[in-house]
């Protein structure tokens, strides 16, 4: 994220983050995600559960970090990189359950990957789309 985008985003925090979330929430129904799936993508957990329900029924009234704005960027980057590369909404949004043998999935889904809770392995696929676009 460069330091003008930071700057614009810190400006109105609300707004954004209101924009940011329900953006990210369209983005989960569309691949399908459960809860579960969804709250890891944005670095939640148990203990954090509640912060979750609360960002979904009420967007605008979130508090977004700067490492919950990462998450975001680079999720908000996988999902315009596969509407580009697959232009079929069903082919894109399945993409991330489909087992991919490229080398960094091993043969498993890139949801996998991108469930295990770090946000490095979010920037791994979301550099691996972006190389794909070439």
């Amino acid at each position: 994220m460069s330091a003008e985008t930071a700057k614009r985003l810190a400006a109105q925090p609300s707004r954004t983050a209101g924009a940011a979330l329900r953006t990210f929430f369209n983005i989960a129904s569309a691949w399908n995600l459960n809860e579960t799936e969804a709250m890891t993508l944005l670095g939640f957990d148990e203990r954090t559960r509640s912060t979750y329900f609360k960002w979904k029924r009420d967007p605008e009234s979130a508090r977004i970090t700067k490492e919950k704005l990462e998450r975001l960027s680079y999720i908000f980057g996988i999902y315009k990189d596969l509407q580009i590369l697959l232009p079929k909404s069903e082919s894109a949004d399945g993409w991330i359950h489909r087992p991919n043998d490229a080398t960094p999935f091993g043969g498993l889904p890139a949801l996998t990957r991108m469930l295990s809770g770090n946000v490095a392995d979010l920037y791994v696929v979301r550099k691996y789309l972006d190389a794909q676009r070439g």
